[in-house]
């Protein structure tokens, strides 16, 4: 599929065993010999060999770079690394960068295809169902900051995608209870349609059977793309993709990046965004609760026992979508619909956080 964006068009291929292709896609694609493969240990083990196997068949010549996994490897000095590794490897500015992993990967090799002379191809090629679905869709490009998550990064289109459902069979199941939020996330604001095949096809996207997996993808990857071409550096439209990030981001840097996945973070903050959209009168109780069941049955990884309110809400005041120094929260009115609104009690906020905390509220008896 094709995601139209100002200036840059590109195309999303989905489909088991587009691995195997990838060197003979680049080269139809992009003038150039060489390319940079930026992976982390864990995936270089799974399938850097298979990688780099089609890139040769091809023709290209490449130098792997193994980065350390998790969210600590977004962060400015190490991408300095790799770009020592881009210059020693004589990368020009027509040599695409090839982002072989999940989100931490893509994100971090994005920025650094972004900001290495100016700017040079972006390949992703992403690995587990959370970038599949989302961060390798849409030009987001960033590091980490100790005090916030991703506020250092630019919008920066990649020039591929090449996403295989099949490797996701080697995601471990916590990985993949992580990867749910983003598709569950899409189904509340994108479409009722959806959300009704997600509550009866839950356990098999869970499970990575294929045909399952792939539709899930494919759902996700065009709501993306629809907002993305409708608002592509995020001044108004785009902002509904951060429903349940506010909380969500704010978890994971009060924690210091090493106790949630982003996914594990993100499926709190969804339910904290649908119950406060209840509280507020703004989503009818019915489909507050077949919401909540949804992601009840994915169950939320519980709070750390020093994690506290006011270490979360210090985090929420970095929040990039912060307007005069008001949060801006997604809320949902209805099922298929979000709201953009910098109108909702702070109190509200720190009520629901807390419930969470303590393991009430709409979490009750849903930790795993």
């Amino acid at each position: 599929m094709a995601v139209n964006c100002a200036g840059h068009s590109y195309q999303v291929y989905i489909k088991a065993g587009v691995l195997d292709e990838l060197g003979r896609m680049m080269r139809g694609l992009l003038d150039s010999n060489r390319a940079l493969l930026i992976t982390d240990h864990q995936v270089e083990e799974l399938y850097g060999e298979r990688c780099r196997r089609s890139l040769f068949a091809a023709g290209w010549k490449v130098k792997t770079v193994r980065i350390p996994p998790g969210e600590t490897s977004k962060s400015l000095p190490q991408a300095e690394e790799l770009y020592g590794a881009a210059l020693d490897f004589g990368l020009d500015r027509f040599s695409p960068v090839v982002a072989l992993g999940g989100g931490v990967v893509g994100d971090l090799a994005g920025f650094v295809a972004a900001t290495f002379m100016r700017g040079v191809p972006l390949v992703a090629v992403p690995t587990t169902l959370l970038a599949q679905v989302d961060s390798s869709v849409g030009g987001k490009v960033a590091v980490n900051h100790p005090r916030g998550k991703n506020l250092i990064g630019t919008f920066y289109q990649p020039h591929l995608v090449a996403t295989d459902p099949a490797v996701l069979t080697t995601l471990s199941l916590r990985q993949r209870r992580a990867a749910l939020a983003e598709i569950i996330k899409c189904a509340l604001i994108g479409e009722r349609q959806f959300f009704k095949w997600l509550q009866s096809h839950l356990g098999q996207v869970l499970s990575a059977k294929l045909p399952a997996a792939t539709r899930a993808i494919a759902f996700s990857v065009q709501f993306k793309a629809r907002v993305v071409e409708r608002d592509e550096r995020e001044s108004d439209h785009r902002r509904i993709l951060n429903f349940g990030h506010t909380i969500g981001h704010a978890l994971e840097a009060s924690t210091g990046y090493r106790y949630y996945l982003h996914g594990e973070a993100v499926l709190i903050g969804l339910a904290a965004a649908v119950e406060i959209s209840r509280r507020r009168g703004l989503l009818e109780p019915g489909a507050a609760e077949a919401a909540l069941q949804l992601l009840s049955r994915v169950g939320y990884r519980p709070p750390p026992a020093d994690l506290t309110l006011s270490a979360v809400e210090e985090r929420l005041k970095y929040d990039k979508k912060r307007r005069r120094e008001q949060l801006v929260f997604v809320l949902l009115p209805a099922i298929g619909e979000a709201k953009i609104t910098a109108e909702v009690d702070e109190s509200l906020i720190r009520a629901v956080i807390q419930e969470y905390l303590e393991g009430g509220g709409p979490f009750k008896g849903a930790f795993i």
